[in-house]
């Protein structure tokens, strides 16, 4: 037994293998036509479905809570003064004024990285000065131009995919990605991923979900680069994600504690979701709205005081993301799951097939 505790923390345990094939580089034809597994953790039953059928899978009465943040396409080409050229992510906001110069950390891509205070070129008449450099490839640049840094983002820049999806520099896809690596309810700008789990619904989906009986709420909170960060802890519970901006509105916050009090369902759409309810909850079991950061890591083990069941994509093996989707299932249960996944040639990942664990 002492053996088997230690196991539940343990990296090597998360890890399965899975075809390359599997992986989706793109999104299904319709984003309500991707695969939903069913994940029965009463019944301890798998079931084979459509997102589309999720309708008829919950029931009235069931609140559903999901990530509106948007997207920032904050991927850009450029080159050093040498001609070489760069790839770079533009993170942080910290420093930005309206108008002028903005300072970012950016996660650089570059077979060699720049000095300090060497310059970066980019379209639009913008230039990057090179002010710090930090680990794991992370950079300071202090951009200016003719215009703001976000304005000449949303013009030039590429959505940021994460890096198993691959795209070439000038890829044709740019423009499917700009509209799919987005869900239909985005509204607030500040993310450097989507929250994927979102993606498959549809504006008549979530209006037969409300015309079912299922009630829908809002929160907020911007995926940092961390989500792409690997785990290099051996026991997980070391793992450190950053810190991610969260919003929980009066309305929701409400919403929710409505429900746990009526004994109806909390659905969470992504683990982003996950993680904001649990941070925000109460010693008295209550969710509270308002603004913060978030580093919440959720392993097995974790007590889950809001949600009673997630949507959520299939995730990379020793990641983050998948030691959550085992904390709420159970992690033997779940590589049932993915065994079965594999096996029926589910689609992985971001642009791939979904799950429904209840």
């Amino acid at each position: 037994m002492l053996f088997d505790f230690f196991q539940m923390y343990d990296l090597e345990d998360y890890d399965y293998h899975l075809p390359e094939e599997l992986i989706a580089q793109v999104p299904a034809s319709e984003r309500d036509a991707s695969r939903l597994m069913v994940v029965d953790r009463s019944r301890q039953s798998l079931t084979e479905c459509r997102f589309i059928d999720l309708p008829g899978l919950l029931r009235p009465g069931d609140l559903v809570v999901v990530n509106n943040t948007r997207v920032i396409p904050a991927r850009l080409f450029g080159r050093k003064e040498s001609g070489g050229r760069i790839e770079i992510l533009v993170l942080d906001r910290d420093g930005d004024s309206a108008s002028g110069p903005a300072d970012r950390w950016c996660l650089l891509r570059s077979s060699k990285r720049p000095r300090e205070g060497s310059r970066l070129f980019f379209e639009n008449e913008f230039i990057g000065v090179v002010e710090a450099l930090g680990e794991d490839g992370l950079i300071r640049v202090r951009f200016s131009g003719p215009q703001t840094l976000d304005a000449m983002m949303e013009a030039k820049g590429v959505m940021p995919l994460p890096p198993y999806i691959k795209r070439a520099e000038q890829d044709s896809r740019s423009g499917l990605d700009r509209e799919r690596y987005q869900t239909v309810y985005s509204k607030i700008s500040g993310a450097v991923a989507a929250p994927t789990a979102g993606l498959h619904f549809t504006g008549p989906l979530m209006e037969k979900l409300r015309a079912s009986g299922v009630s829908i709420v809002e929160l907020t909170l911007h995926v940092g680069h961390g989500t792409f960060r690997p785990v290099r802890t051996s026991d997980i519970r070391k793992h450190e994600l950053g810190a991610e901006a969260f919003i929980v509105e009066e309305e929701t916050a409400e919403a929710v504690n409505r429900a746990k009090k009526e004994k109806r369902r909390v659905i969470a759409v992504g683990t982003t979701v996950v993680r904001v309810l649990e941070t925000v909850v109460n010693d008295r079991g209550e969710v509270t709205p308002g603004r913060g950061r978030t580093d919440l890591l959720i392993t097995p083990g974790f007590f889950f005081r809001v949600i009673d069941g997630m949507i959520t994509n299939f995730h990379l093996p020793r990641s983050s993301l998948l030691f959550l989707v085992c904390a709420l299932a159970g992690k033997d249960f779940i590589k049932k799951a993915y065994g079965r996944a594999v096996q029926e040639g589910y689609r992985f990942f971001s642009y791939g097939d979904s799950m429904l664990i209840l």
